[in-house]
């Protein structure tokens, strides 16, 4: 079973029912999924970012990612209809976990003058979601192989019904929020 899976298991649910007097194990809340995406508005012109991005994608995930296609043309932007706009990623189980692990204890340590994410970050019902300016921060990635530095957004979903609750969640796993 993975670290973080273990922690939760063995600790994070305790300590969260006694913090929320939940009476029933099922209440407290848990990881969904993690999506990692990424927009690739210059893959209309460029096919070289789209595979370089494919590729870097599935080493920092574990996964391979599903390619998103233009709903509707947009002139303004050269886009039109199906062309490749973006990939993601969703991540359940254990990849999530790993994933998350990894993401929180080696690649956000990494980044440049950090003081730690944002709090304020929730949807209003206890999802997270965080801009990553630069792939650099993970360390499966080489300096290298990247042909040009992009950035990628990451999606927490949780099964808490209040962002306290998936505040408290995401801080009893280890995600560094700053202080206000």
């Amino acid at each position: 079973m993975q670290r973080m899976k273990q922690l939760y298991h063995d600790t994070i649910i305790k300590k969260l029912t006694d913090e929320f007097k939940y009476t029933n194990i099922h209440q407290v809340p848990r990881l969904v999924k993690v999506t990692v995406n990424r927009g690739l508005g210059e893959a209309a012109q460029n096919n070289k970012a789209m595979e370089s991005s494919l590729k870097e994608l599935a080493i920092i995930t574990g996964q391979k990612p599903v390619v998103s296609r233009a709903k509707k043309a947009i002139a303004g932007f050269k886009i039109r209809q199906g062309m490749p706009v973006g990939i993601m990623v969703t991540l359940r189980s254990e990849r999530m976990y790993a994933f998350l692990d990894r993401f929180i204890n080696l690649a956000l340590p990494r980044i440049r003058d950090f003081r730690g994410v944002s709090p304020k970050s929730f949807d209003g019902r206890g999802n997270y979601t965080l801009g990553v300016r630069e792939q650099l921060i993970f360390p499966e990635v080489d300096y290298d192989s990247i042909d040009q530095i992009r950035g990628m957004d990451i999606s927490i979903v949780t099964t808490a019904h209040t962002d306290e609750e998936g505040r408290a969640l995401l801080r009893a796993l280890g995600m560094p929020f700053r202080e206000l």
